[in-house]
């Protein structure tokens, strides 16, 4: 019972880890490019999957755990550290982030405006969206849009 609980809390510490640098890597090279006003925080917490993480926590444990090959298992998380500390790679980062928080040619409405453009990120309350039509970043709230 003990080396389940070992495999679960290793396993947990790894994913967090490798999810940590990915999210930070991609917060240096996609938010930070766009000016995105956005913490490291609210940024890494409201981007998570639980059942995906929980998924791999049991995957990486078990590999630390109950395989019995050290060099399998060394070589298997160095990898995933290597993809992980990739995102810090300025077109990489850029990329990942394009590719999970950017939505390309939306048309947003309120009860005054229409905003055509890019929405950059997607979060809790607000869109931060470019519009092309003014060529600006432009902060919406979530409550406001029709």
């Amino acid at each position: 019972m003990s080396k389940l609980v070992q495999a679960l809390l290793v396993g947990f510490l790894i994913t967090l880890i490798l999810d940590g640098l990915m999210f930070m890597g991609m917060l240096v090279n996609y938010i930070n490019y766009y000016e995105i006003n956005l913490f490291y925080k609210p940024f890494f917490a409201n981007n998570q999957n639980i059942y995906l993480f929980s998924f791999l926590s049991i995957i990486f444990g078990f590999i630390v755990t109950y395989i019995n090959n050290d060099k399998f298992s060394a070589i298997s998380i160095g990898i995933l550290f290597s993809l992980s500390l990739s995102t810090f790679i300025t077109p990489i980062g850029k990329s990942l982030g394009e590719k999970l928080f950017m939505t390309k040619d939306v048309t947003l409405r309120d009860s005054k405006y229409t905003y055509n453009g890019n929405i950059y990120y997607n979060g809790k309350t607000q869109i931060i969206f470019f519009d092309k039509d003014v060529e600006k970043i432009i902060i919406i709230d979530k409550k406001d849009l029709i």
